[in-house]
């Protein structure tokens, strides 16, 4: 391991959209999106300076474009954990997975930063290693396991350690986002969540998490009863009242719906070959018609 790659060499990371909790498997279970951020990173020589950032997409006007920006930031922290001192860089940055809506955004950009880090520094970390320089920053490792491996994940830590096993998901899958105007921070959402949730809630939770897995995997008929949640959503709604009217809505009408991770936006699930029907969902939503991707992080090398 050099950790320092010589000016010219490049590479780029493909990290996709999540969806995170997915009803009842809170901070446990994530689904990996048919939306893409992609990330390129150069070395440049030791006389230019120490970032420079271009951004273009979701976030442009609004993201730093220093040091502090995240995906410098995962990478930087992630050099610091090798070790390393991380080699001066341009970063340019496609953003398509849209900012402050529960989609996967700040996990993206983390994935993306450790990895960028870990293939600069011919580091060779395995998936237990990234998913712990990410959860490091993203504070949980549901969205970051499922942006990494991709598919349907589930996500536990174990003492310092953060872990995923990753399992396939239905052919076919639908997975529709209807996406606000308006931001959510997670910060904000996960500050409504109460010290303590009554037994019941808890044990209903437990349940239907685990049908989930069944529905996601082999028995997409079970998505309505396997999505409904009493631990974290109904917490949240006074944050995202325009929210929870839709959820309720749409699950009135028999759709798989839920509050995509932290929220705002909403994500309805369907079988394959199944009609979603998001018709009159009122004004103020973007509806992005997407795939369950089977694909996590992909890294590609070049410049050398």
């Amino acid at each position: 391991m050099t950790g320092v790659p010589p000016p010219g060499r490049e590479v780029t990371v493909s990290v996709p959209a999540t969806s995170a909790n997915l009803g009842p498997g809170f901070d446990a279970l994530g689904l990996a999106l048919s939306l893409r951020d992609e990330v390129r990173v150069r070395v440049e020589p030791p006389s230019a300076p120490a970032v420079t950032l271009h951004v273009d997409g979701e976030g442009a006007g609004a993201v730093p474009r220093d040091a502090s920006h995240l995906v410098v930031r995962a990478l930087h922290a992630t050099y610091g954990r090798l070790g390393l001192h991380p080699p001066h860089l341009t970063m340019w940055c496609t953003n398509r997975v849209p900012h402050g809506r529960g989609l996967g955004s700040s996990a993206a950009a983390t994935v993306a930063g450790v990895l960028a880090a870990d293939s600069l520094a011919d580091a060779d970390l395995d998936d237990d290693g990234v998913l712990a320089a990410a959860t490091d920053m993203e504070g949980h490792p549901d969205n970051a396991a499922a942006c990494l491996l991709g598919g349907l994940t589930i996500a536990w830590t174990d003492g310092p350690g953060a872990h995923a096993a990753r399992l396939e998901p239905a052919a076919g899958l639908r997975a529709c986002v209807l996406v606000p105007a308006g931001e959510l921070s997670t910060h904000t959402a996960r500050g409504l969540l109460p010290a303590t949730v009554p037994h019941a809630d808890a044990a209903h939770s437990a349940g239907r998490a685990a049908l989930l897995v069944e529905a996601l995997t082999r028995r997409p008929d079970l998505l309505l009863p396997a999505t409904e949640d009493r631990l974290h959503q109904g917490y949240r709604a006074a944050a995202m009242p325009e929210t929870a009217a839709l959820v309720a809505a749409l699950r009135a009408r028999g759709v798989a719906a839920v509050v995509s991770g932290a929220g705002p936006s909403v994500l309805a699930l369907a079988a394959p070959g199944a009609d979603v029907p998001i018709h009159d969902v009122g004004d103020g939503w973007t509806v992005l018609d997407l795939a369950v991707s089977p694909d996590g992080a992909r890294v590609r090398s070049g410049g050398d």
